[in-house]
């Protein structure tokens, strides 16, 4: 079950768990605010079925309708990620790894069939979308990498598929490359940090940040 982190009278923050749809949110902790939840609720974005982290789900249809406007315009809304990047040839011999920080840009194109997004250096096709995030790689391990990602445009699997298009791949990642799955199926990338306006009060901003929902020594390197 995704764990409550915030609420108000418009929105739900909620730490998604691996395994978890977007779609059809299960939400624990009600007792965090001392009342019961609203019986309809509407996800504004989703996250990545093995993905952890801050998704953000509206309490009616006016605020779905706000905070999907959001998101839907540039800058308005400010999602960052942490991804554990296994270090191997590919990444060792790749520029991204001598500059630590930057940008990528790709064009996506989603298979629905395969539920996989392939992200091109070039317009692949009249149904590429452009992609655009920036990252930081804050901590280095024997084996790992620590990465903070920006995501600029919100795309299909965007950061799984436009680092593996770059030959950076996260943990557990089998779909995108990575060597071997992760117990209990996820990957390690955690959506940790959300801004976003207030419905309730438009010029306010909503900033929200979670840990993983089961830290370990791996993400502990975020935060010490």
């Amino acid at each position: 079950m995704g764990l409550l982190i915030y609420r108000n009278e418009a929105c739900i923050v909620i730490n998604k768990f691996a395994g978890e749809l977007s779609e059809h949110p299960v939400i624990s902790d009600e007792s965090l605010f001392g009342e019961m939840l609203p019986e309809e609720i509407y996800p504004v974005h989703r996250l990545d079925q093995p993905v952890t982290g801050c998704q953000l789900i509206a309490c009616s249809k006016s605020a779905s309708a706000f905070l999907g406007n959001a998101f839907s315009q540039p800058g308005l809304v400010d999602k960052k990620y942490w991804a554990i990047i296994e270090k191997r040839s590919s990444i060792i011999n790749n520029p991204i790894f001598n500059s630590k920080e930057g940008e990528l840009f790709h064009w996506i194109e989603v298979n629905h069939k395969k539920n996989r997004s392939y992200a091109y250096r070039e317009k692949h096709s009249k149904d590429s979308k452009q992609a655009h995030l920036r990252y930081s790689i804050t901590g280095e391990l024997d084996n790992y990498l620590m990465m903070e990602i920006s995501l600029i445009t919100g795309r299909h699997h965007q950061i799984r598929a436009q680092l593996s298009c770059e030959g950076i791949y996260i943990k557990g990642d089998l779909k995108y490359g990575a060597k071997r799955s992760e117990k209990g199926g996820g990957i390690r990338l955690h959506a940790y940090s959300l801004s976003f306006p207030n419905p309730l009060s438009r010029e306010d901003e909503i900033k929200v940040k979670t840990f993983p929902p089961f830290m370990d020594t791996l993400w502990e390197n975020f935060v010490i």
